[in-house]
This record gives structure tokens, C-alpha cells and sequence, in this order.
């Protein structure tokens, strides 16, 4: 009996990616998101989610493959004890991946950080990054951005909207 895992599967600009469903808290429509000065411009900010700051990581960005106008989706992720969202073009689907349809990434592979990957889909015809939630940010990001959380969250009561 092969062991097959789940994934959500996800558009970036022209490329598929996946994440494993175990990791998705939920998938959200686009939010109106609390921009934070001085923070990396791949942290697009925070969203706010039943009353709960979570960061918002803008993929596009992250992984270099330029910017949309399109609003776009956001997947909830749990990053070892945090949440954090990940905003994505287009949701597709949830597929099962056998151990036999995953591989190993490459050691260079568009100028994506091998780290960020925890192997490539072979599903039909489509080869899908598989991301590795909890390498998408450094410890020194990690730290910066929850210090910006703490910030946003002494002040959102008084949010400007303006």
C-alpha cells in the first residue's frame, strides 16, 4: 500500500504550486491588508482574521516571478506554531501525491531556493513545487515580523483608514 499525501494546489504567475492540506488552516478571499512600514517587500503586511493579526506573505514576491493587479486568495498556513498567510494568484485544486510522484528538488531550480521546497509533483504532465511552510522565512524575518505584529497590535484599534 503506497502512501499518498494531499495537497492544495496553487498558481504563482505561471507556475504550480502545492502545499500539503494538513498544513491549511483556511482559504480566504482577498482581505484588506494592514501594510507595516520597514518590513521585507515580500511581506505584503497583516490581515486580520476573527480578530487575530496574521502576517501576509506575498509569494509572488518572495520567489521573484514579478507582480499582479489581481487581488488574488490567501491560504491560511500554520509555520510551526504561528499562522501565517500566503498570498497566491489561483486555488486550483486538492491532489494525492504517491511517494513514487515526488522527487527530490534539484540543487538549483529557477533561482528558487532549494529551502523552500520539500520536493517537486510529477502529476501527469505538470511538475509542482511542493513549498516547505516552514523554510519560507528566516528566523531573522521570523523576529521582525513579530515585532511588527506586536506594534499593529498595541495599535489597531486605531487604524486609520484614511
Amino acid at each position: 500500500m503506497t502512501t499518498m499525501k494531499k495537497f492544495a494546489l496553487f498558481n504563482i504567475g505561471t507556475e504550480d504550486f502545492g502545499v500539503e492540506v494538513e498544513k491549511i488552516v483556511e482559504i480566504l478571499d482577498t482581505q484588506r491588508i494592514y501594510t507595516i512600514p520597514e518590513l521585507p517587500d515580500f511581506l505584503a503586511g497583516v490581515i486580520t482574521v476573527r480578530g487575530e493579526v496574521i502576517p501576509l506573505l506575498d509569494l509572488r514576491k518572495r520567489f521573484n516571478v514579478g507582480t499582479s493587479d489581481e487581488p488574488g486568495h490567501i491560504i491560511v498556513v500554520r509555520q510551526e506554531h504561528e499562522k501565517i498567510g500566503l498570498l497566491v494568484d489561483e486555488i486550483k485544486e486538492i491532489i494525492a501525491l504517491g511517494k513514487g510522484e515526488i522527487i527530490a528538488p534539484p540543487a538549483i531550480f529557477k533561482g528558487l531556493k532549494k529551502k523552500y521546497l520539500t520536493g517537486l509533483g510529477k502529476k501527469d504532465d505538470k511538475i509542482i513545487l511542493l513549498l516547505h511552510i516552514d523554510d519560507l522565512l528566516t528566523s531573522e524575518e521570523k523576529i521582525q515580523l513579530m515585532e511588527s505584529e506586536e506594534i499593529f497590535g498595541e495599535d489597531a484599534g486605531t487604524q486609520s483608514t484614511s
